[in-house]
């Protein structure tokens, strides 16, 4: 689906991967934010943090514009992640300061294994 602001790209539906998503993540979960929160947890414990991200897609939930390079640094709190997952970007002039944006408009360019 294309956007006036950019591309949103869903990866093809890989039969293996479907799998692993039913049997680790969301087994045990009832209902949409059962999943969220499956999700949420299977992340944070997968995401290696920091790593560099850009902006791939313009969000009306996020100031971030199309080709801006972020530093991802953990997820977002778990109450921002019971309908999508966020994550929090460093933001603002102190390094404390963080701000939470999609995890969905974002694509990694750097990042550990």
């Amino acid at each position: 689906m294309s956007t006036r602001s950019g591309t949103s790209r869903t990866p093809p539906r890989e039969e293996a991967r479907e799998q692993r998503i039913a049997n680790e993540i969301v087994v045990d979960a009832y209902g949409p934010e059962e999943q969220a929160m499956s999700w949420y947890y299977y992340l944070q414990d997968h995401l290696v943090f920091p790593f560099i991200a850009t902006c791939r897609i313009r969000r009306q939930a996020s100031p971030l514009q199309i080709g801006d390079e972020v530093d991802v640094i953990a997820m977002a709190d778990e109450d921002e992640c019971e309908h999508e997952m966020y994550v929090a970007i460093r933001w603002g002039h102190r390094a404390s300061d963080s701000l939470a944006v999609p995890l969905a408009q974002l694509d990694v360019v750097h990042a550990e294994d």
